[in-house]
């Protein structure tokens, strides 16, 4: 992942999954485990595998690198052994898209993400776990995918700076890369009302074996503004997963409707961030689709 990092100026990284499965109405995603259990059936398996090809297929077809993560974001322990799944769904399911990426590519540099997510409600940050109950709360799942083989560790939507320090702990302990991805509101904040330099040097000083880097996910481009921040956190700041609509998250959360801004204005904001402010790694959340990847591997030179 550092050579990744280090040899490319531009990376992508996957578009939704998750708000494209909600509207797939050949399936059902799980009221606890949302996309997770569709790694065990047939119908589940072909319609994350549509949406990972379609996002592979982009990265091949204009020579791009590209992260993929696995279906597992709120495959918690908790939320596991309540269900009725298999106790090692998150293995499985890393394991499920580490032989498509196999199958499918072989032009691109492709990484394999194990995901996870807040316990709780990412909109809600007063609902977020302390530093320790964070870092014990989530190693098992950690420990989960590491064992499934990912590439790397990626805990996205964090609404809470102490979650996030709590998860940086679990991951350090598997000795893997890991990156830690905000979601922050319009003022560009993170959402428990942190400034984001202040939430990454916080991060970074409660752990030893510092994240590869910092994210920023759910939020629309133009609600980060990296013109008030240092160099030094630009540095750490090396990707970003937008949203397709500039609505807040009050506003999004269960809209029956796709929201979204013309996929032009979304790139021509992600563009910038790459060129000129060093933004390396660039993908989608909700709203997004293969368009929003493909103006950005056509546009970034």
């Amino acid at each position: 992942m550092k050579e990744l990092l280090e040899k490319y100026h531009f990376i992508l990284a996957e578009a939704a999954i998750v708000e494209r499965l909600r509207r797939n109405k050949k399936i059902e995603l799980d009221g606890s485990l949302v996309h997770a259990p569709l790694v065990h059936s047939e119908e589940g398996r072909a319609a994350l595998r549509s949406l990972y090809q379609e996002y592979l297929g982009i990265a091949e077809a204009n020579n791009r690198p590209i992260l993929l993560c696995t279906p597992t974001w709120r495959a918690n322990k908790e939320r596991v052994q309540a269900s009725s799944q298999q106790q090692d769904i998150n293995v499985e399911a890393a394991k499920f898209l580490k032989e498509l990426a196999a199958e499918e590519s072989g032009k691109v540099p492709v990484k394999i993400g194990g995901l996870i997510g807040c316990k709780n409600d990412c909109y809600l940050p007063e609902e977020g776990l302390s530093l320790n109950e964070a870092s014990e709360f989530h190693q098992w799942q950690v420990d989960q995918l590491a064992r499934g083989g990912v590439d790397f560790l990626i805990a996205v939507t964090l609404p809470s700076v102490e979650e996030a320090a709590g998860i940086a702990l679990a991951m350090e302990a598997t000795g893997l890369p890991y990156i830690i991805s905000f979601v922050i509101s319009s003022d560009g904040k993170v959402l428990d009302g942190t400034e984001i330099q202040k939430a990454i040097e916080y991060v970074d000083a409660k752990t030893t074996n510092k994240p590869l880097g910092y994210f920023i996910n759910c939020s629309y481009p133009s609600f980060l503004n990296p013109a008030a921040l240092s160099e030094k956190v630009l540095e750490r700041l090396i990707g970003i997963q937008a949203n397709a609509s500039s609505l807040s998250h009050a506003e999004l959360e269960g809209s029956e409707d796709l929201k979204s801004e013309s996929v032009s204005e979304w790139g021509s904001l992600m563009v910038r961030l790459n060129r000129d402010f060093g933004l390396k790694i660039l993908g989608g959340c909700c709203g997004t689709d293969g368009k929003h990847l493909e103006y950005l591997a056509k546009n970034i030179i």
